[in-house]
């Protein structure tokens, strides 16, 4: 996917947490809530929110604005979450003893967590409504 043409203007930055514990439904239910979304509003977001899933994504979020503020000195106020991904890992799998000898099979689910943080110029600012970003990638301007 990496080698596709990208046609977005500015810079990307990714951050990836690999082998969380979780399910990958309970983080898409988080995710799917921030997609589009800027980094503070995100992060307002994820606070309220009363998931567990919510800080392993939180601070994958404040890793990757601070991989763009390292890395290419950008402002971490304009950075857009434009991309999220969350997809299944290696499940863990333990037996849990029972009654009579028997053995009772526990799978432990892991996820991969992928998240791509871009920065909106200052010169055209498009803010996307809550109805739009639900719906889709529709944009509306000031």
């Amino acid at each position: 996917m990496e080698s596709m043409g990208n046609n977005s203007p500015g810079p990307e930055i990714r951050a990836l947490a690999r082998n969380i514990r979780m399910s990958a439904h309970k983080a898409r239910r988080v995710i799917n809530q921030i997609r589009g979304c800027s980094y503070g509003q995100a992060l307002m977001i994820l606070e309220l929110m009363p998931y567990g899933a919510c800080y392993p994504i939180s601070q994958l979020i404040h890793s990757a604005a601070a991989n763009a503020n390292h890395n290419m000195g950008l402002n971490k106020a304009n950075l857009l979450v434009s991309r999220v991904e969350v997809n299944e890992g290696a499940v863990f799998k333990r037996v849990q003893p029972r009654a009579q000898g028997r053995g009772y099979p526990i799978q432990k689910p892991t996820c991969h967590i992928t998240i791509v943080l871009e920065e909106i110029s200052r010169s055209n600012d498009p803010i996307m409504s809550i109805e739009s970003r639900k719906r889709g990638y529709v944009w509306r301007r000031k």
